[in-house]
């Protein structure tokens, strides 16, 4: 079973300084699917300075960019660790975990 990850930026939060709307964070979603099923994760990375040589301004931003920076900040351990959550959440959904039952003592 592949699975399929998608990476989105559900928002931003900018300061003012030191530039105008300076991005400082941005909250994303990892989702996943197997073609049938969807699970997903979110979180929050931020950024001490955008990365890259020049300041890019607000309303030029992409989400491909924003979504590099993100990478960048997890680093691969982190996507590494997100995506496994994903594929963790979809496995439990083909394949429900079984949890034990207490039964009275037969004697």
């Amino acid at each position: 079973m592949a699975i399929t990850y998608t990476w989105t930026i559900e928002s931003m939060s900018v300061l003012q300084t030191p530039d105008p709307d300076f991005v400082v964070a941005a909250n994303w979603v990892c989702s996943g699917t197997d073609g049938t099923n969807v699970a997903e994760i979110g979180g929050s990375s931020t950024f001490a300075q955008q990365e890259g040589p020049t300041f890019v301004p607000y309303a030029d931003l992409t989400e491909t960019l924003v979504l590099g920076w993100v990478t960048a900040e997890l680093g691969e351990n982190g996507v590494t660790s997100a995506e496994s959550c994903v594929e963790g959440q979809i496995n439990s959904i083909v394949t429900p975990p079984v949890s034990p039952t207490s039964e009275p003592l037969p004697w």
